[in-house]
């Protein structure tokens, strides 16, 4: 893989401002594959300056033109495929296989969803007297997580670019290869200079920088709550706007009379999927009282079809997590959930290889609402089974976390699940296993965040309105 020694601002590579590196680790055997630079302030007031110099003549472009520009970025993409999903794989250890289908294949969908907005969207609307203008916000700061490196790019990106706007990106220091390989994408479809730029770096240095940059219209965050809640807090004193997509901790609600075993089979693999590294992950799995038992072995029997192993080999389906930090952190989750009662199934904090960051994939019943492993998250590959009385009880807990990003709910019909979803305080529900649509919205309702990602509603977090009375 390439590795540039630089920051990529005004259409071309150029020399990072200061000395400091971050060290690029393959989490499946520890050893560092790459360096990159650890980006200051005056590399994110660079690259900045960039985006607002390109501004205009790119707010100006026509839509068409912009979506052309879009669907080049996604041909790259699709042709570099192979490519993307090695580096990803290299750098997050998710394996193979789900990074070709899933990591890749996600954000090309994304894209060409984009490159069709961008042509057909309305930026005009007549209301009465009145003609409505939906224009660009300007200059967006796009701050993006480890956990899906390339779809958070391009969720953030593909939209920002089609309203108009410019970007600055900071992606997750754990996953920079990916984000310099799409700024190789970015400059080979052609994009003018300056409307796309990278800078590396860490969070309190450069993604600080970034949130603070007086010349920055737009901060858009995905990552944890409490970095959310700094990031908003930025910008807020500078009145500018945000868009936070931020923590989750998800319930997947079994109904009596669902397909149980169907329901509990795939409420693991979306557990185990990218080593439970999801915020939208399905981690809380709420079963009436009378199929408990039945539900925990379905789960215990499908997670024995994720052993651990390594990313590279075809059969693997249970990669490491990303880190030694985040490995610590989910096995002191685990350790806390034994503390404090809960049952452990399967799994457990022990360490499955001798090298690596993996986390075995671990299964807890006898789970109460109120234990940490059912309120915080865990971001592992780690299942709570928590048992209901009733419908009134299931609502209950579903909606008795701090969080609203996704959820689930099987039933025997769609109206039975359709009601159900209706009650939960999320911005998302899977109905009896439905699958991603790149066109419907994604956010959350309470300390999940702010604003949507996706679609057109994910397009008009990046317009402002301009109303001209006739």
């Amino acid at each position: 893989m390439m590795v540039h020694d630089g920051m990529y601002i005004d259409g071309a590579w150029r020399p990072a401002a200061g000395r400091e590196r971050i060290d690029v680790l393959n989490p499946a055997d520890e050893q560092v594959i790459a360096g990159v630079p650890a980006g200051t302030a005056d590399d994110v007031d660079a690259a900045v300056r960039a985006a607002r110099a390109a501004f205009p003549g790119w707010a100006a472009t026509p839509p068409a033109e912009r979506a052309a520009l879009i669907g080049a970025v996604r041909d790259v993409l699709v042709a570099r495929k192979g490519e993307f999903a090695e580096v990803i794989t290299a750098e997050l250890g998710s394996p193979r296989g789900f990074s070709e289908k899933i990591h890749v294949g996600a954000p090309v969908a994304v894209a060409s969803t984009y490159a069709d907005l961008a042509a057909t969207y309305g930026f005009e609307e007549r209301l009465g007297n009145s003609t409505v203008l939906m224009e660009p916000v300007g200059v967006v700061g796009a701050i993006t997580p480890w956990n899906y490196p390339l779809h958070q790019i391009v969720a953030k990106v593909a939209p920002a670019l089609a309203a108009g706007c410019t970007v600055v990106l900071k992606p997750a220091e754990d996953t920079p290869l990916t984000a310099q390989l799409f700024a190789e994408a970015v400059h080979e479809a052609g994009v003018p200079a300056g409307v796309f730029n990278l800078v590396t770096g860490t969070g309190p240095v450069a993604g600080q920088a970034l949130a603070a940059h007086p010349e920055v219209d737009l901060v858009s965050f995905t990552g944890s709550t409490a970095v959310g809640k700094l990031i908003g807090a930025t910008a807020g004193a500078a009145i500018k706007r945000v868009a936070l997509e931020l923590g989750g901790k998800s319930a997947n609600v079994i109904l009596p009379g669902a397909d149980l075993p169907k329901a509990v089979a795939t409420g693991v693999g979306h557990v185990m999927n990218n080593a439970g590294q999801s915020c939208n992950a399905l981690t809380r799995m709420l079963v009436h009282r009378d199929q408990y038992e039945e539900a925990v072995a379905l789960a215990a029997d499908a997670m024995a079809g994720y052993p651990v192993g390594d990313p590279q080999a075809e059969d693997t389906r249970l990669g490491p997590v990303v880190s030694a930090k985040q490995r610590d952190r989910v096995r002191g989750y685990i350790e806390k959930g034994v503390e404090e009662g809960a049952r452990l199934v399967v799994g457990g904090p022990d360490a499955p290889r001798g090298n690596g960051y993996y986390i075995a994939p671990t299964l807890f019943a006898d789970v109460t609402p109120e234990m940490t492993i059912a309120q915080e998250e865990i971001f592992g590959p780690v299942l709570s089974i928590l048992a209901y009385e009733d419908e009134e009880d299931a609502v209950r807990i579903a909606n008795g976390t701090v969080y609203g990003l996704g959820g689930a709910v099987w039933a025997a019909d769609e109206e039975t699940a359709v009601a159900f979803a209706r009650r939960m305080e999320t911005g998302q529900v899977d109905i009896n296993g439905g699958r991603f649509n790149p066109l419907a919205p994604f956010g959350g309702y309470k300390q999940s965040g702010v604003g949507r990602e996706l679609g057109p509603h994910g397009l008009a977090e990046y317009l402002q309105t301009k109303s001209l009375q006739f």
